[in-house]
């Protein structure tokens, strides 16, 4: 459950930030930025502290070498899912969906590795602290 809540929380910051739809803070931001700038300045600064919370978590969990890793496995799941005729990716409002999610579980298990790390080999992982 912990990584579903997880992948979700990264999935809407994705989304927030862009999808597809009117709905997200790169068109907004674009259309109301000259009369409602606070709101615009707002608003990106809390989506960067997601962004640094999440890209923060996953690169000392997993590092850049596992981000991509796992990004390369959601891909050729997306191949395999493609060439067995599951998927078709004719539709780039589809494809940005697809990348939206593929990024957003590459957020959510660089969050989680660290309790799937310590629940298969027990150990802890321990930040450093500068004294």
């Amino acid at each position: 459950m912990g990584f579903l809540i997880r992948w979700v929380f990264a999935f809407v910051l994705l989304a927030a930030t862009y999808n597809p739809t009117a709905w997200n803070f790169v068109r907004w931001s674009l259309d109301n930025y000259e009369t409602n700038l606070s709101m615009t300045v707002l608003f990106g600064l809390i989506l960067l502290v997601g962004y640094i919370i999440y890209l923060r978590a996953t690169l000392r969990s997993i590092g850049v070498f596992g981000m991509v890793l796992i990004l390369a496995v959601v891909g050729t799941l997306l191949w395999v899912l493609f060439d067995q005729g599951v998927i078709s990716l004719d539709n780039p409002t589809v494809n940005t969906w697809i990348a939206i999610v593929a990024l957003s579980i590459v957020l959510a298990i660089g969050l989680s590795w660290s309790i799937v790390r310590r629940r298969l080999t027990g150990q802890t992982d321990v930040d450093d602290i500068d004294e």
